[in-house]
């Protein structure tokens, strides 16, 4: 037994071992930080019973290069698309009128803030990551599971604001790290 708690401690001890996580602000605290340090805003705007949404979490926010780009390139926010909780967003505010406790777990009413922010198209898939400037206008919402090396050049996209030069992402991704 005491070998095993010297090869635990030893474990997460050592570095590499521990993983960098991504600083999730929670959303009614983003108005604030955004006014001591304005910064780009990517909103993931998923539900509890989403499966591309559980492999963004698992697979996608968890790369190291993604959490270190996102950590020193956004804030980064978790949305509950079918939450019941009213927020207060940047004065505006939203709530869930269709929120069902009896569904809690499950499929839900959307919320006011999803409708607002994350339709492309007119339409709401998930997840949406939702990309905003540092003054809070949206840049874009942009839908579907993507993996890390898919999201890292999208990533440098928005942060680098190479979609305000008349780039399209496809031609930017294309040329991605052939500097």
């Amino acid at each position: 037994m005491k070998y095993i708690l010297v090869l635990i401690t030893f474990a997460f001890s050592t570095p590499g071992f521990t993983q960098e996580k991504v600083n999730w602000v929670p959303i009614t605290e983003l108005e604030n930080v955004m006014k001591k340090e304005p910064k780009k805003v990517l909103i993931d705007v998923y539900t509890q019973w989403c499966g591309p949404c559980k492999m963004m979490a698992n697979n996608t926010f968890t790369n190291p290069e993604v959490v270190k780009f996102v950590n020193e390139n956004f804030y980064a926010v978790k949305f509950n698309a079918e939450g019941p909780e009213a927020i207060a967003f940047f004065g505006q505010n939203y709530e869930n009128k269709s929120y069902d406790p009896a569904r809690g777990s499950g499929r839900n009413g959307t919320h006011d803030l999803t409708r607002a922010i994350a339709p492309v198209n007119g339409r709401i898939a998930y997840p949406t990551i939702v990309y905003f400037d540092e003054d809070m206008k949206i840049i874009s919402p942009v839908q579907g599971y993507w993996k890390p090396d898919q999201y890292i050049p999208l990533l440098h996209f928005i942060a680098e604001e190479v979609y305000s030069t008349g780039v399209s992402f496809q031609e930017y991704q294309a040329n991605f790290g052939q500097q």
